[in-house]
């Protein structure tokens, strides 16, 4: 509504996002003025949860923070366990790690481009509009998606909130003919992923750039999946720097603070606005894309990843994404190929009164974990910093950039529908991961 020279819209819930939030902006006289992406959904308690448990439950309690991600938690949620007790998982365990990763890289990136993404470009109000005029593009996300919820279901025990992961490894390991099926389904989800990327490439992006710090893991010699060192990269000046800092230093670096309209924390990069994900992640690591992947960047418009080429445009994520779907597909080939089954399944990980911490890269950013640990090994106290909480003040500033450039062009009797919708795809083009749920939003326009 418009009362006087100020005009406010409040989105009251989110459509095709993972999770319930609102968006609240104010213009005034032209201008936006204020951002707020308000996460409203009640306090989950996690770490208050894992206070007081064994060192050996982490990875299944923090799976279920999230059943599009669970991979995710229970990765970062070893990799601190283990620090903490002074085990390195390496060898053949670790690679199943990996592959397992690979998994919900395909099946989560494929469901955000396919189900949730796409259909902004392509003028429709979900994926069901989609499938109605292009079917066959639709189907084959799908194809994609149970893909890499065949690699969950065979390493974790069932794609959702998998079962199989333990601290030092898993409590079973698959023998190399238990593995040729999904050698064969990853073969054929080649084409389908290259097709993805080629199919996103030729979506109409608007023009826009986003100028954050960059937070990513390195991982020299790979592209960082399950693990590596926190590296940043300045937003600002020509040729930009790129530092890194060790992963027990990280909280003096990602500070989280609380914002009084939102459930989530926010949080900044040496008191400055950060962003985790995929642009980031190719920003960092691009020069170690899987070849394959690497040339479906170059040929998607994306810049030699070799030469470091970045991508700055926010709403070209979903091109990014599908090139890490083929850079997933190829990883996780290459594992199959060379995998030997571990004379055990997992190492032990005897207690110790010690301070662990652990970061992987998720879908959506790097995920960051911490606990500290009695001598028996209960958990005296836990931290997890998620990456839509790291994201949430880049994101707020993605949208008011969006609006202010969409009012500079039309004026600021732009259309309410339009300036709706245009905040949506802004919020979007990250991915952002506030719970498991989708609504339709209802928008308010304040006129003063």
């Amino acid at each position: 509504m418009n009362h006087g020279g100020t005009r406010v819209l409040r989105l009251d819930a989110l459509a095709r996002v993972e999770g319930e939030a609102a968006l609240h902006l104010r213009v005034d006289g032209g201008t936006v003025v204020e951002t707020r992406l308000r996460i409203y959904e009640p306090p989950r308690f996690f770490e208050a949860f894992l206070t007081g448990r064994a060192h050996t439950e982490p990875p299944d309690i923090t799976a279920r923070i999230c059943g599009i991600c669970p991979v995710a938690y229970q990765m970062s949620a070893c990799q601190a366990i283990e620090n903490a007790c002074g085990v390195t998982v390496d060898g053949p365990l670790a690679e199943l790690r990996r592959l397992l990763y690979c998994g919900e890289w395909i099946e989560s990136h494929t469901l955000h481009i396919y189900l949730l993404h796409a259909p902004d470009f392509l003028g429709h109000a979900d994926v069901v509009g989609l499938a109605r005029v292009q079917r066959a593009a639709v189907e084959r996300g799908l194809k994609l998606k149970q893909t890499g919820n065949a690699i969950l279901e065979q390493l974790g025990g069932r794609p959702i909130h998998p079962v199989n992961v333990r601290v030092g490894g898993f409590y079973r390991t698959p023998a190399p003919q238990e593995l040729r099926p999904l050698a064969e389904r990853l073969r054929q989800a080649r084409e389908d992923a290259l097709d993805t990327v080629r199919w996103v490439a030729g979506f109409d992006f608007p023009d826009a750039v986003c100028d954050h710090d960059l937070l990513a893991l390195r991982d020299p010699g790979r592209y960082a999946i399950d693990s590596g060192t926190p590296a940043v990269m300045a937003a600002h000046g020509g040729s930009p720097a790129l530092r890194e800092f060790t992963l027990s230093d990280f909280e003096q670096h990602v500070q989280e603070g609380q914002v009084p309209y939102s459930t989530a924390l926010t949080a900044t990069l040496d008191g400055r606005r950060f962003l985790t994900g995929p642009l980031a992640r190719y920003a960092i690591n691009g020069r170690w894309l899987h070849p394959v992947a690497a040339e479906a960047a170059r040929a998607a418009g994306l810049g030699d990843p070799a030469g470091g080429a970045i991508c700055d445009n926010p709403f070209r994520s979903i091109v990014v994404r599908a090139v890490e779907v083929v850079h997933a597909v190829e990883e996780a080939l290459r594992i199959i190929d060379g995998y030997e089954q571990p004379l055990r399944p997992g190492v032990q990980v005897p207690p110790r009164k010690a301070v662990g911490a652990g970061a992987t890269e998720a879908p959506r950013g790097l995920l960051y974990h911490r606990y500290v640990l009695a001598e028996d090994g209960t958990l005296t106290e836990a931290r997890i910093v998620p990456p839509t909480a790291q994201n949430q003040t880049a994101i707020e500033e993605d949208v008011r950039r969006a609006v202010q450039a969409r009012l500079n062009r039309v004026g600021p009797a732009a259309d309410d529908e339009e300036l709706t919708h245009l905040c949506e795809r802004a919020i979007r083009n990250h991915d952002p991961c506030i719970s498991c749920a989708a609504h339709f939003l209802d928008l308010t326009v304040e006129r003063r």
